[in-house]
């Protein structure tokens, strides 16, 4: 879900601003960028951002405040981890937004809803499935790939529906007739996505996945 239009104060986006500055700079830092280059995938993640840059611009208006489109995020952050995740993001929104001439004012806004609280839900996940589930590739793909995306698309979802709610833009009851009833809808296609690409690569191209290991996931299963 992404905003646009003038609908939030503007000491609620700056705040929102400099709290993302300092998250997307601390995964900027953490980010394991020796990783990308010495296991070869740097040409991976650039792909990545293209992929994304093109399913971003495919959105649907579901009002003059709010978009929709696919996130893609669980995937991505399944290949790259949290912080390459966060960055690429960024990245992407910073070019959809040049493309569609967005506004630039609900950047870190629209950076939240659409990547970082997916991709945190997404690792938090991850370690929750590794810790309290047995590791067996059905499980990886099904509960982390297909599972956790529909999750992460449904939670933008109800973030977007609260800061509208804070905001004053709109009532709860006129969003829970307008727009919360598509929501499931939601869920269906983001799960298939996510989860159709991370079995294909852990299939053909498991050293594309950071999260996955055939020794965690496979032998003596």
């Amino acid at each position: 879900m992404e905003f646009s239009g003038d609908i939030f104060p503007s000491l609620f986006l700056w705040v929102i601003s400099v709290c993302y500055l300092l998250l997307f700079l601390y995964a900027l830092y953490q980010a394991p960028w020796r990783r990308l280059i010495n296991g070869g995938i740097l040409n991976v993640y650039f792909g990545s951002c293209v992929t994304l840059l093109l399913l971003w611009t495919m959105r649907v208006a579901t009002n003059d405040q709010l978009t929709f489109h696919l996130l893609g995020i669980t995937a991505v952050t399944l290949m790259f981890g949290w912080s390459l995740t966060v960055v690429l993001g960024g990245i992407v929104l910073g070019g959809v937004t040049l493309n569609s001439a967005g506004s630039w004012e609900l950047f870190a806004v629209n950076a939240f809803t659409t990547s970082v609280i997916p991709a945190t839900i997404s690792i938090t996940a991850l370690v929750m499935v590794r810790s309290l589930l047995p590791k067996n590739f059905f499980i990886y793909v099904l509960v982390n790939g297909f599972l956790t995306a529909g999750l992460a698309a449904l939670t933008s979802g109800y973030l977007a529906v609260g800061l509208l709610v804070a905001g004053g833009v709109f009532t709860l009851a006129e969003l829970e007739q307008g727009l919360m009833p598509f929501f499931p809808l939601m869920f269906m296609p983001e799960a298939f996505l996510n989860g159709w690409a991370v079995t294909m690569m852990v299939l053909y191209r498991p050293h594309w996945v950071y999260s996955f290991s055939d020794r965690l996931y496979l032998d003596g299963k």
